[in-house]
């Protein structure tokens, strides 16, 4: 079982009044969403940073924000502070000068594929509710990278693995890995460096804002690696690897691939596989070199004297997952599939990587750009930039990608249905079940969440309210709670006999609050 969860800021702009602060776009469009959503201002329960520690570095060391121990307590409806939980248990809020989605925890590269496009839909519903504010501008906001005037906002994966598993090892699989999946993670670029200022077209949107190779930054020197060591879950037990290289993908196919094949190489080392020998001599200008290749044949250069392309990496790096994890019993259904749509996307790319538009981001965005440039229009022509950021428009009437879907060109995975279910109901193996439960049915009486606890407004004891404490990700899940209530539905039982059948569950979990 995977642990995988994803973080997305969208671009977002004021349709009449683009110079408005997107601070207060992105709050305007958070609040509305909490009044749409129907629970109002309860809905935008404040988020509980006491466990934050956005700075602790798995090398070590700690370098937190608030050295007296104390935690920020922001007002969930300040302008730029805005926040909900829904009822998927996830988080939408605003993430300095973004709209931000957090997706719920998920147990499979297909689940977060799910849950991941389900941001999309949270994302077009609070538009639309805070277009409709009086007063309030239309928005649109996009699923991309980049603003066109130097700055990269996130895409961020989040995986959990054992914390015992060697770092050095990880780091190993994963640089190489990160390095090469841009042929089929890229969401396509156009423009060339930080502020696109040379005219041309790149596999990925991140590439240019990658600075090092290891780095704790998260918004200046970006690492290829990022050392956060924040699990929001048992810290003697797990690490999160968070990753800050990957594109914000409209396509399913790449965040299917981007999600399930990070998930197995880090499968294959907890079981052994050794990455060691596919060290790059210069990692952070490999990954300019392959997201500049478009022919996805230029060769990278390895320690050992050793040249491979990007493609052939990733031959390389899935015969050591299947080596390595086949007759271990580890392999899921999931797991399966993920290993055969890799491999199928990878000798389409070797075959002719504009074969692969039906399928991946960057070459249906370079495929309809090169219908206009055979007209004679020019990579510095300012309509192929609109084109690049409407191909990311989340508005399904408006973006380029969902006319492509539409037109049978694009290729999808997931009943459309599902993905509309997922944006109001929470994964049910997991604990944002519980999250989302209680959410969707006790929200008045939430006083704060994050990810592995939430503080009722309930008496425990002597104490003034009730926390319930989520430190494993797999723990109060929909059948772990219905079957210690004998099949009941839980929306039928009262919030204290809802408690006392978590502490039935889990002797512990539950404890006072003030």
């Amino acid at each position: 079982m995977h642990i995988i969860g994803t973080e997305i800021e969208y671009g977002i702009v004021a349709v009449d009044d683009p110079e408005v602060s997107p601070i207060v776009t992105s709050t305007q469009a958070v609040v509305a969403y909490a009044e749409a959503s129907g629970l109002g201002i309860n809905r935008r329960t404040r988020w509980d940073y006491e466990n934050e520690s956005p700075l602790r570095d798995i090398r070590g060391f700690d370098l937190r924000r608030y050295r007296s121990g104390s935690a920020p307590s922001l007002d969930p409806n300040a302008l730029g502070a805005a926040n909900v939980i829904t009822s998927s248990g996830a988080r939408f809020y605003v993430d300095h000068a973004h709209p931000e989605y957090s997706s719920p925890e998920t147990t499979s590269a297909w689940d977060a594929l799910v849950w991941d496009k389900a941001g999309d839909v949270v994302m077009h519903r609070a538009a639309v509710a805070s277009g409709e504010v009086e007063d309030q501008p239309q928005l649109k906001i996009y699923k991309n990278n980049v603003d066109g005037k130097g700055a990269s906002y996130g895409t961020h994966e989040n995986y959990l693995y054992p914390r015992q598993l060697d770092v050095e090892a990880v780091q190993q699989a994963l640089i190489p890995h990160f390095v090469t999946r841009q042929v089929f993670t890229g969401s396509g670029r156009v423009g060339l460096g930080q502020t696109g200022q040379e005219p041309s077209f790149q596999i990925s949107q991140r590439a240019d804002y990658i600075e090092t190779t290891i780095s704790l930054e998260t918004t200046l020197n970006r690492g290829i690696i990022n050392t956060r060591d924040e699990p929001h879950s048992t810290a003697d037990r797990w690490r999160r690897l968070h990753v800050i290289i990957g594109d914000a993908n409209m396509s399913e196919t790449a965040n299917y691939l981007k999600f399930g094949t990070t998930a197995l190489v880090l499968k294959a080392v907890e079981h052994g596989a050794d990455f060691s020998d596919l060290q790059l001599l210069e990692p952070v200008q490999a990954v300019r070199h392959v997201s500049r290749d478009l022919s996805c044949t230029k060769k990278l250069r390895f320690y050992g004297n050793r040249e491979l392309p990007a493609i052939e990496v990733q031959q390389e790096i899935r015969t050591r997952v299947v080596n390595t994890l086949e007759g271990t019993n580890v392999l899921s259904a999931d797991d399966q599939r993920v290993l055969t749509e890799w491999a199928s996307i990878l000798d389409a790319l070797a075959t002719d990587p504009l074969s692969t538009a039906d399928r991946l981001d960057w070459t249906a965005k370079l495929s309809l750009i090169n219908g206009y440039r055979a007209r004679g229009i020019e990579w510095s022509d300012p309509r192929l930039a609109v084109l690049d950021i409407q191909y990311t428009d989340i508005d399904p009437q408006r973006s380029l990608y969902h006319a492509l879907v539409k037109r049978g060109r694009m290729r999808t995975l997931v009943d459309p249905a599902d993905i509309q279910e997922a944006a109001q109901r929470a994964p049910a193996d997991t604990r944002a079940w519980l999250r989302g439960h209680l959410v969707s049915n006790y929200s008045e009486k939430i006083l704060a969440a994050n990810w592995d606890s939430i503080i009722l407004d309930v008496p425990y004891h002597e104490h003034a309210a009730t926390r319930i404490r989520m430190d494993e990700p797999s723990q109060f899940t929909r059948a772990e709670v219905l079957g210690e209530v004998g099949g009941e539905q839980p929306d039928a039982l009262s919030l204290e006999q809802l408690i006392r059948k978590l502490e039935e569950i889990s002797p512990g979990a539950v404890g006072g609050v003030g």
